[in-house]
């Protein structure tokens, strides 16, 4: 069980680089999205394909792994579209908006009865956010498209419900991303078309082929960040819950604002408003950490 839980804290740190990557490497979100993929996709197949474990599902699978490889792609795109156009720690605190989305759309889907304590908690997220956007007006691109990365958070795994148990983990993943890879190649040139060249009266240039230095950062990102997060994360919940696993991942923002303010100084970027607002969803988590928690206890 102690080497599990480490195991999930590794996946966990490594996942809070993600959105540094994002910064170090100078290309269009959009681009950086699908360089991602692109590697991710062949060294899983080629992996996979070694390990005896490439397997190709049915049509109807198939189909509806592309469209959860489509809801990340949109995720992706957007977040990392929130840390060039605001920065680490906006797009973070963002992405923690996730739970409020959830809440409204997981009863619409599957036709439950709302939550009014969730709801409640939903409103103290946005309310934090709208602090920080009303303090921050030089971030509101970069908030705006933290939030569209929030959504798509909150549509993912409510998608991926009915494939999770009908696959493995790594074939979910490789067609998934297979299906995003092939949906942005299409959409990328559009993207482009319309993607924001200037922000704050900083000029911004599209670069299509990564530097030496960029395609190293893609890498680790797509190998380290990815790949093997993944395998960590996998191997730890063999022995550990996706509760406990759900409740630990709530460090990801945290890690993450950290290593923007030790690598970027992103701190004096920031003013108090920000750490009011930040304070507001992370008691929003908390709180509802807890609910989860006395839940969980009561049925077992």
């Amino acid at each position: 069980m102690k080497k599990a839980f480490i195991q999930l804290h590794i996946a966990i740190f490594l996942a809070g680089f993600t959105a540094v990557f994002g910064r170090l490497i100078n290309l269009n979100e959009a681009i950086l999205v699908w360089y991602r993929l692109l590697i991710t996709v062949v060294v899983l197949s080629v992996f996979m394909y070694y390990k005896k474990e490439l397997k190709i599902p049915s049509k109807k699978s198939l189909f509806k792994m592309v469209g959860v490889g489509a809801i990340i792609t949109f995720h992706w795109v957007t977040f990392y579209g929130s840390v060039k156009y605001g920065n680490i720690s906006i797009a973070l605190v963002c992405l923690s908006s996730a739970g409020f989305f959830s809440a409204i759309l997981e009863p619409l889907i599957f036709k439950q009865k709302f939550i009014i304590a969730e709801m409640l908690l939903g409103l103290l997220t946005v309310i934090g956010i709208y602090i920080i956007f009303d303090f921050h007006p030089q971030y509101k691109l970069g908030i705006v498209y933290g939030l569209l990365c929030a959504l798509g958070s909150a549509l993912f795994p409510i998608f991926n419900k009915q494939l999770i148990n009908q696959h493995s983990a790594r074939t979910l993943t490789l067609f998934e991303l297979l299906g995003g890879l092939i949906i942005l190649s299409f959409i990328v040139p559009i993207y482009l078309k319309y993607a924001p060249t200037n922000v704050n009266d900083i000029s911004i240039s599209i670069n299509y082929l990564p530097t030496l230095f960029d395609f190293l950062w893609l890498l680790i990102l797509s190998i380290v960040c990815t790949i093997i997060c993944f395998d960590l994360q996998l191997q730890a919940l063999r022995k550990i819950s996706a509760f406990t696993s759900n409740l630990m991942y709530n460090l990801e923002p945290v890690y993450g604002i950290v290593l923007a303010f030790i690598f970027f100084n992103e701190g004096q970027q920031l003013n108090s408003a920000f750490y009011l607002g930040t304070l507001l969803i992370i008691s929003a988590i908390v709180i509802q950490i807890i609910r989860v928690y006395k839940q969980e206890k009561v049925v077992n």
